[in-house]
């Protein structure tokens, strides 16, 4: 059964339905999973750590989760819905002054989302890349939605005549989802090359703005 299907079910591993008490408790060890991570990473966590981390035992993390990976699968998948809230920004006004500060909203809310959950989204993209198709499965699920409202954005705008046709609409928002994704995934070492938070968030939303709406700013 696919993680997605068990999680939107709220059952356990035996397929048993989970009540109030079981999901505060499943949702207990998720955090417990979060934070260790972030103070860890992955390769350094065990079941045992997570458990005393949660006030529970191994054998309660076995009836909610088969491992590490599967719990980090769990964090991802509740990540992604973050994501409607972003799109939401996307479809802002990008005419005039308003399509800049639009851009910066936009940037803002995905280092926002990287920042909340920076080590379970490394791990989603590492083990994406890995070939890890659950994994794969949920960076699709969480991204496709935001490339396809960008590129509607920038057809709009090639129709209007304010961004040129050579460019291909879900290629430039592949693009600056990637863009992104990176910058936002990177800050810590951004920040020791003194690029701060106000300078990455202006940077890129220039960027987008130029790809979104055809126009520079001085």
């Amino acid at each position: 059964m696919p993680d997605s299907t068990k999680e939107g079910r709220r059952v356990a591993q035996t397929g048993r339905a989970l009540g109030p008490r079981a999901l505060r408790t499943r949702q207990r060890l998720l955090d417990a999973t979060e934070q260790l991570l972030v103070e860890r990473g992955v390769l350094d966590l065990s079941v045992v750590d997570i458990a005393r981390t949660a006030d529970t035992s191994p054998a309660t993390f076995y009836h909610y989760f088969k491992d590490v990976e599967e719990a980090a699968l769990h964090l991802a998948e509740q990540a992604a819905r973050e994501m409607p809230a972003l799109i939401e920004l996307i479809d802002g006004s990008w005419d005039g002054a308003a399509g800049l500060d639009t851009a910066r909203r936009v940037v803002n809310a995905f280092v926002d989302h990287w920042s909340a959950h920076h080590a379970v989204l490394l791990i989603r993209n590492l083990s994406a890349d890995k070939g890890d198709r659950r994994f794969q499965r949920v960076r699709r699920d969480s991204l496709s939605p935001v490339l396809d409202r960008l590129a509607a954005r920038i057809a709009e705008a090639q129709t209007a005549g304010r961004v040129s046709a050579a460019l291909h609409p879900f290629a430039a928002a592949a693009a600056l989802a990637s863009m992104l994704e990176s910058i936002s995934a990177h800050t810590r070492e951004l920040e020791q090359r003194e690029v701060g938070r106000e300078q990455l968030v202006e940077t890129c939303a220039r960027v987008i703005h130029q790809v979104m709406t055809g126009e520079g700013r001085p």
